[in-house]
């Protein structure tokens, strides 16, 4: 039976609004009216659920999502590994500070093929803790082929490239700035409509993403539930292709085969679905007396802990902002920290490094109480600035994975095409020189 696409909507039409209740149908009145699974639904379609919590989750933390498809996702051959590919490949905890150059992009692999385990910690066979990946790809995934991860939710950093991202929620454009969330269990496909991609993944194995609580900020600013977007349905009807799907289960690939398109949602309603954010529209705020605050203010989002303020991942940003402080040292602090910092760097350049040492494409890793801060030409600089308002990171992004467990470096982040900086500690620190001055007796 040939492809046609029925949709009505645009390609990138969007819901605005994280955390609610959404409802969209590409065919009018193909959500039943009053029950969620009723005898016979609209138009002889399929009533599918897809649970991101356990059923009895408490109610404002349940997330959920009733799809109305052509055919049911269980329609699908048996699973069978899919290559050697994997990422449950031994971490290997490290003290020192860590840094790589940009990663590579290979032009000739697809989204699936350019994914590589970097860091990580945990266990997603049992929901605790989180992987880091890096993305680099050349050309789109195979026609008819599809993808989802078992493992836990995706948190993509797009560093460069368009990604053009069909879900069974719709269809989203994903740009350099922007993010894009991929919860648990939802099927998608990358193609690439303008080049080459690249970026990050945090994949967070227990729970979801949501946004920080803001105490006595108030009620707005940081990243505001409005500016995230949400694709509406758009469908395909095909029951006569026969197409692969790729499942990533306990950092392993697997595949099984389908005589349908797994983006036949007609309609869907709920609470569970992949979103962007366009990470221009965060909304800084800082001191405007003395002193540097901590970088809690640039979270996006956050993945809590069973213990109230710490988190298991955060994301933090680092956009373009003022600094006003008066008689402060204004890049952040020489810091040892409980929590783990990964870094990478999206464009520009990052205020706290001088020099060409922390790239775009690149990353460095400070893990748990593993000393670090400013190198030693941006101290002395900052040192002697005169004290104005100052813009800093025009043209820049820098972001972080924080998370309070150890994270392991796989072999292939520590042998990666010689990217690691061996003498990343020594080029920052080891130039430090004394100022200490004794008090005259």
């Amino acid at each position: 039976m040939p492809v046609t696409n029925f949709a009505t909507p645009e390609k990138y039409e969007y819901l605005n609004g994280i955390a609610s209740f959404h409802d969209s149908e590409a065919i009018k009145g193909a959500l039943p009216v009053g029950a969620n699974s009723p005898q016979k639904a609209p138009y002889g379609l399929y009533a599918e659920k897809l649970s991101g919590t356990a059923f009895t989750a408490p109610r404002h933390e349940n997330q959920q999502a009733w799809l109305y498809r052509v055919l049911p996702s269980a329609a699908h051959s048996k699973f069978e590994p899919y290559s050697s590919q994997g990422f449950d490949a031994k971490l290997e905890q490290i003290p020192n500070q860590m840094r790589w150059n940009p990663f590579d992009i290979d032009e000739k692999v697809d989204w699936v093929h350019g994914l590589n385990k970097l860091a990580g910690a945990g266990d997603s066979s049992i929901k605790t803790g989180v992987g880091i990946y890096t993305y680099a790809a050349g050309c789109s995934m195979p026609q008819r082929t599809a993808m989802y991860s078992s493992d836990g939710e995706m948190l993509i950093v797009a560093q460069h490239g368009v990604m053009d991202v069909t879900t069974e929620f719709g269809s989203i454009l994903v740009r350099p700035m922007e993010i894009l969330v991929m919860p648990r269990g939802i099927k998608y496909r990358v193609d690439l409509p303008e080049g080459p991609i690249r970026g990050y993944i945090l994949e967070l194995y227990q729970d979801h993403f949501v946004l920080p609580e803001l105490g006595p900020i108030g009620s707005n600013c940081l990243a505001n539930p409005r500016d995230f977007q949400i694709p509406v349905a758009r469908f395909d009807e095909d029951t006569g292709s026969v197409w692969t799907i790729i499942n990533k289960f306990n950092e392993r690939l697997f595949s099984a085969k389908q005589n349908h398109t797994p983006f036949d949602v007609v309609g869907w309603h709920g609470n569970y679905y992949p979103y962007k954010y366009d990470l221009g529209r965060f909304s800084v705020i800082g001191s405007t007396s003395f002193d540097h605050p901590d970088p809690s203010i640039y979270t996006v989002l956050t993945g809590p802990s069973a213990k109230p303020g710490t988190a298991v991942a955060d994301f933090v940003i680092f956009p373009p902002r003022w600094l006003v402080q008066e008689d402060t040292f204004r890049p952040p602090w020489y810091h040892r920290n409980t929590m783990s910092e990964f870094m990478g760097l999206v464009c520009g350049e990052y205020d706290a490094k001088s020099g060409s040492g922390f790239q775009a494409a690149g990353a460095s890793l400070h893990n748990i109480m593993a000393a670090h801060g400013p190198d030693a030409s941006t101290f002395e600089k900052a040192s002697n600035a005169e004290l104005k308002p100052h813009k800093v990171g025009e043209g820049s992004l820098a972001f972080m994975f924080e998370s309070c467990l150890m994270l392991g470096v796989t072999e292939w982040g520590l042998q990666t095409s010689q990217k690691l900086q061996e003498n990343y500690n020594v080029e920052s620190w080891m130039e430090l020189k004394p100022h200490f001055k004794r008090p005259a007796e």
